[in-house]
């Protein structure tokens, strides 16, 4: 049975593919967090992108061709995508257990929401290029639906690779190469913050040869906010012992890399150590700053009396 409404043009349909397609390969990034891996990871991103193009791309030309029920793809993608969501976190938590240095579960469920949102974002460059296409064709004819398509996804593919990150932790706190040193005998410190206890002489001895300590401090009350969550430390040390490698092993817990905040003032500093496989100040800098504000505290900032002393002292912006 043919139809009562117009037929549904595949111009729109193949721009809108390419540009949700496109937006999702151009998003893709495999570096020292180690995530996608090789080759199941890609395949999965791939695909996923792909069906969130066509979705995308199929929808505005099926409700003008009056196929209401083309609404339903949206909801069971939506749908979908969150349980694929949940299927990754299940993947990442499984893999962390048997990790030197854990990734932790907020960095997880960073990770696995940020892969479910590029889909979206994937979908929004699918239907913005739709739109323009079926539009343009509409009205001018098919040149101009290449014309308009084409633009359209441009542009949405541009606003897909801005929103694709977010703010990452040099953005809202100085990170700075710090002074290792003992007190009171066996008391690590990295500048005035105090990190652990390290009892063997041996081991003292090689965290003054060979260690590395970072002062973390806050420009601004959202970084303020992220250095207090246990799991975006969790995360900062995670991203330094992968990008430059950490000389621990299963057994010993006094060279693991640890980020601890500055005690008992709580003034907002916090400090990293580690021991480093590659001895490179400027990649251990690099990984902190570069360390991405997990989804569950890049709004958080603190509001304490001692913080907002400290803020006036040195003049802490009060933006984000």
């Amino acid at each position: 049975m043919s139809s009562s409404g117009p037929p549904i043009h595949w111009i729109p349909i193949g721009i809108g593919i390419l540009a949700g397609f496109l937006a999702r390969v151009l998003a893709l990034r495999s570096d020292y967090r180690h995530y996608p891996g090789y080759p199941a990871g890609y395949v999965s991103h791939v695909t996923l992108g792909f069906l969130s193009a066509v979705i995308g791309a199929v929808f505005f030309p099926a409700l003008a061709a009056k196929e209401y029920t083309a609404a339903t793809f949206l909801v069971l993608a939506a749908t979908n995508f969150t349980s694929v969501r949940k299927i990754e976190v299940s993947k990442l938590e499984a893999v962390d257990k048997f990790t030197l240095v854990q990734r932790g579960p907020g960095y997880i469920q960073g990770i696995a929401q940020t892969f479910e949102e590029r889909n979206y974002l994937a979908m929004g460059a699918a239907v913005a290029a739709s739109v323009a296409a079926q539009l343009a064709d509409m009205w001018f004819g098919h040149i101009w639906a290449f014309v308009a398509g084409g633009a359209a996804g441009l542009l949405a593919i541009s606003v897909a690779l801005v929103l694709k990150s977010g703010k990452n932790i040099g953005d809202n706190v100085e990170v700075q190469i710090g002074n290792l040193h003992f007190e009171q005998g066996s008391l690590l410190y990295v500048d005035n913050v105090m990190m652990m206890e390290v009892g063997l002489p041996k081991a003292r001895e090689r965290w003054l040869e060979e260690g590395v300590g970072i002062v973390l401090t806050p420009t601004t009350r959202r970084g303020a906010g992220a250095l207090w969550s246990l799991s975006q430390r969790q995360a900062i040390a995670q991203s330094v012992a992968a990008l430059v490698g950490t000389r621990s092993d299963f057994g010993y817990p006094e060279r693991t890399p640890l980020c601890r905040m500055q005690m008992p003032q709580g003034h907002g500093q916090a400090g990293l150590v580690l021991i480093p496989v590659a001895h490179d100040q400027k990649r251990i800098v690099l990984a902190v700053q570069n360390t991405p504000m997990l989804e569950s505290e890049k709004f958080a900032a603190l509001h304490d009396p001692a913080l907002e002393q400290w803020e006036q002292e040195n003049h802490m912006e009060k933006g984000s």
